[in-house]
């Protein structure tokens, strides 16, 4: 059985993304599996990184990554990122030398040595907009961010990446089918 760390960063506990977080953890339970989870706003998570040395929250939850075998990311998509309160933990709790170091290769370069190698992760993101405009004209920023500029460089190779498009607008149908592949997505675990 797997051992998951979950991260929720919506406000609305009315949301779909909140649907999703209840789909994806009720099924990995039923499954066996535990989830271990953080919701950023009921904690009153403070984003800001001042450059100050890691507070009890931030050791806590890499504590808690420690354990895992599995992170989640679970938010919308607001202006081709995460929400700040989200962000903000990536910056805080995702940081060297925890998540991953620098080698030195020449001069000022160096390449990232992650510290998580032995984790996978699963990104699940909301966009109000269409997937045409998300995959044509802004060349899939969000999901390159988080796979590479994140999750890669902590050393995580296994990333699974779900996205559902234009929610405000779909059908009670067409969410359905969305959180059928939340299911899905849990039972993969």
């Amino acid at each position: 059985m797997k051992k998951v760390f979950l991260v929720y960063g919506h406000y609305s506990d009315k949301s779909f993304n909140a649907a999703i977080r209840d789909t994806f953890i009720e099924t990995a339970q039923q499954l066996g599996h535990t989830v271990d989870c953080v919701d950023l706003y009921k904690e009153n998570f403070d984003p800001v990184f001042r450059g100050e040395e890691p507070d009890s929250t931030t050791l806590s939850h890499r504590e808690r990554i420690k354990k895992s075998d599995t992170i989640v990311l679970i938010g919308p998509i607001w202006n081709f990122r995460m929400p700040a309160i989200l962000e903000g933990w990536i910056d805080k709790v995702l940081a060297p030398p925890f998540a991953f170091t620098f080698k030195k290769l020449w001069g000022n370069y160096g390449f990232p040595i992650g510290g998580l190698k032995d984790k996978n992760a699963i990104i699940f993101c909301t966009y109000g907009s269409p997937r045409l405009t998300i995959t044509t004209f802004f060349l899939n920023l969000p999901i390159r961010r988080l796979k590479r500029g994140v999750f890669h460089i902590c050393g995580i190779r296994d990333i699974k990446y779900r996205r559902y498009f234009a929610v405000p607008f779909v059908s009670a149908e067409e969410r359905a089918e969305f959180l059928e592949d939340v299911k899905q997505t849990a039972r993969s675990l």
